[in-house]
Parts: C-alpha cells; structure tokens; sequence
C-alpha cells in the first residue's frame, strides 16, 4: 500500500461512514452507539475542524480517517481533540501512526497547543503504545470509565501532546 493522508473530500463519505460505523459496531473504543447514516455522516465530519483520510494513493481505497475538534470552549479553547478510525483488514500496517503524525500537524496549523485524549481504552494497548511513542504523556487511569460493547466496564486513560 502506498497510503497518504490528505484532506477528506465528499466523494470519501461512503468510505469514511462505513470505516467510522465499524469501529462504533465494535464497541471497544469509541464512546459513540449509533451508527452515522449518509445524512449524519456528513454534517458530523463536515463539524470538525478539519478531517483526514489515509488513501492507498495506487488504488484509491480509503482505509483510514481522523476527525479533529476543539476539546473545549473559551479558556480551553486552545486544547483539540481527535478520534481515528482504521479499517479492520488494515490494521497492524502503521497507518493508524500517520493519521496520528499527520494528527499533530493540523492540530498546530489550525491554531491549537495541546492535542488531548480524553478516553484511550486501556485494554488498547495498541493505540497506548502508539500514543506514548509519538510523546504523548498518559495523565493517569479512570478506573471503569468505559463501558464495552459486552456490558464489562474497563479503565480510560486520557493523554495529552504539546503542539
């Protein structure tokens, strides 16, 4: 795969929808139980700040996305926060790791200073690798602060990256 992340473009919606839907399906990672459908999952990404896509730059094949967003308001205005999605048939193959550098680039040109994790399921250790490798700091652990897909409740740990 020769994958790039640039700029989503409407015509990635089909993609990204179904990409977003499947992690949410899982219910071991992000927070969201509804699925998007054609019409939400274009107001939610067109809500972000900015949105990302790692496309296979030979075939065209969307298999990855992030969103990126304020964290907070006013005073706090400055942190950002961001989720990413990567199709099940792709992962283990560094892409998550783009999403996430590129991640760190808009977060700085579209004027935050601090790009921050609210919820990592700490059973992620993938992603919890990935985070601490590219200098994010764990803040500490919420014991039982995720409620898996099967009803079991697991620990988060918000991390947080100076831009």
């Amino acid at each position: 795969m020769n994958i790039v992340i640039r700029a989503y473009k409407d015509r990635d919606l089909p993609s990204m929808i179904e990409i977003w839907n499947e992690v949410v399906e899982e219910g071991v990672a992000f927070p969201q139980e509804e699925l998007l459908t054609d019409v939400t999952g274009k107001e939610f990404f067109a809500s972000q700040t900015y949105c990302g896509v790692a496309e296979d730059k030979d075939t065209g094949k969307i298999y990855g996305l992030y969103i990126l967003h304020p964290n907070n308001v006013g005073r706090c205005g400055h942190i950002c926060n961001a989720s990413y999605a990567v199709r099940s048939e792709a992962r283990g193959q560094h892409i998550g790791e783009k999403l996430v550098s590129d991640c760190l680039v808009q977060g700085k040109e579209h004027g935050f200073g601090v790009l921050q994790f609210n919820a990592v399921v700490a059973a992620n250790i993938h992603a919890c690798h990935l985070y601490e490798r590219l200098g994010f700091v764990q803040l500490g652990t919420i014991p039982k602060g995720f409620r898996m897909k099967d009803g079991h409740y697991e620990d988060i740990c918000p991390y947080y990256h100076e831009l």
